[in-house]
């Protein structure tokens, strides 16, 4: 992936006929610990250079500021990202749109940069998710950089699609490793 590319990244997304329901309220989410560790070392980057940019910037600016400090921060960390990357909607098998996300980082998850008073809403949460879906990956960030403490402008949101999949084919795995064993332990009494 070349940084700022206009590589196309169309894919077909998953169920886009129903739509998620927002988590408000108390704290839920899977561990990170329970995703692929690659995928949370670019996270980790990512909010690295965030956290760079907002040190040096601080809050204030509009959200193509941040965009452009967000590309020369990534660049200089050699994380490797998309602005121009599109996915695919789709619906009952048939394309209907596509999504452009913020930023694509690593070929492995979204970025949604924000620079506004307030706390990040369900809205802003639902709009990534769509795009999390339509692009068939776990995990996206959204970084409001209006915020005194980047720390407190930082959301994580999850693919919950992508993730009862790759849990649904981990147990599948298991089950078959599980077949594997007792087939092998059977032969070799024969």
């Amino acid at each position: 992936m070349a940084y700022g590319g206009q590589r196309d990244h169309r894919r077909e997304g998953g169920r886009h006929g129903h739509h998620g329901g927002g988590h408000h309220g108390g704290r839920r989410g899977l561990p990170l610990s329970e995703l692929d560790p690659a995928l949370t070392e670019i996270s980790r980057k990512v909010i690295g250079c965030a956290i760079e940019v907002h040190k040096a910037m601080g809050p204030g600016y509009d959200r193509d500021t941040y965009m452009t400090a967000m590309q020369h921060e990534l660049k200089k960390q050699d994380v490797a990202y998309d602005t121009k990357a599109k996915f695919d909607v789709v619906y009952d098998g048939k394309k209907i749109g596509s999504v452009t996300p913020d930023l694509y980082l690593g070929e492995r998850f979204l970025l949604m940069v924000i620079a506004r008073p307030g706390e990040i809403g369900g809205w802003e949460r639902s709009v990534l998710r769509a795009q999390l879906r339509s692009a068939d990956l776990e995990l996206g960030l959204i970084m409001n950089f209006a915020e005194r403490r980047l720390t407190d402008g930082l959301v994580r949101v999850l693919n919950p699609d992508k993730l009862n999949l790759n849990r649904r084919d981990e147990e599948e795995d298991d089950e078959d490793l599980e077949d594997d064993d007792d087939e092998e332990y059977e032969d070799d009494e024969d």
